[in-house]
């Protein structure tokens, strides 16, 4: 099983990250941030990604740090969890829709961390939740889990929509990259021999 736990402690956040690669999907989320755990339960359950996060952040400030951090922390535990990547896919993509909303999501499990980040969202908030925050979970995911990542919100009218065709799409990708390729065998999916 392709496990990992991962505590990163700061003086603005407290975070613990458990993952299992080849879980079933079932989540324990407690960020203090409800709408990044139901986003980060789509990516549990379209990933089959077991997810286990408790973090303790500066929520009287804003959210940024908890959010940032979060996806500073399930980066490690990726790349942790991931191992040497012998015999992997490395390439997953993924559309999901959502009534008006579309998105694509592309990732490299390249160990090479590069993000391009294309969404227009068209309000500033879901509820409480400032959308911005989400291109700095991302980034933070991409830096520590060295990861090319593209994201593109092909269209959508609801934000929330937008923002969970994301995630949806964030998690199949990650599922497809992350399987076992049978006709890898042992090999590493690189011409370099090294990712």
């Amino acid at each position: 099983m392709r496990t990992a736990q991962v505590t990163r402690n700061t003086l603005e956040t407290r975070i613990t990250v458990s993952l299992n690669l080849d879980g079933t999907g079932i989540s324990k989320l407690a960020t203090g941030v409800p709408f990044l755990d139901h986003m980060l339960d789509q990516v549990a359950r379209h990933g089959l990604i077991d997810l286990d996060i408790e973090a303790k952040g500066d929520l009287h400030i804003d959210a940024h740090h908890t959010v940032e951090d979060t996806g500073i922390t399930l980066g490690q535990a990726f790349a942790q969890a991931l191992g040497d990547k012998k015999g992997i896919r490395r390439y997953g993509h993924a559309y999901v829709p959502l009534d008006e909303a579309l998105s694509r999501v592309v990732i490299d499990l390249s160990g090479r961390p590069g993000l391009e980040y294309h969404v227009d969202y068209t309000r500033a908030r879901i509820g409480e939740f400032d959308v911005d925050l989400f291109l700095e979970f991302f980034r933070g995911f991409i830096n520590h889990a060295g990861v090319t990542l593209h994201i593109d919100n092909l269209r959508g009218i609801n934000a929330h929509h937008q923002a969970e065709t994301i995630f949806k799409a964030f998690g199949r990708a990650l599922r497809m990259a992350v399987e076992a390729d049978a006709r890898m065998g042992d090999a590493l999916p690189s011409t370099k021999g090294a990712l």
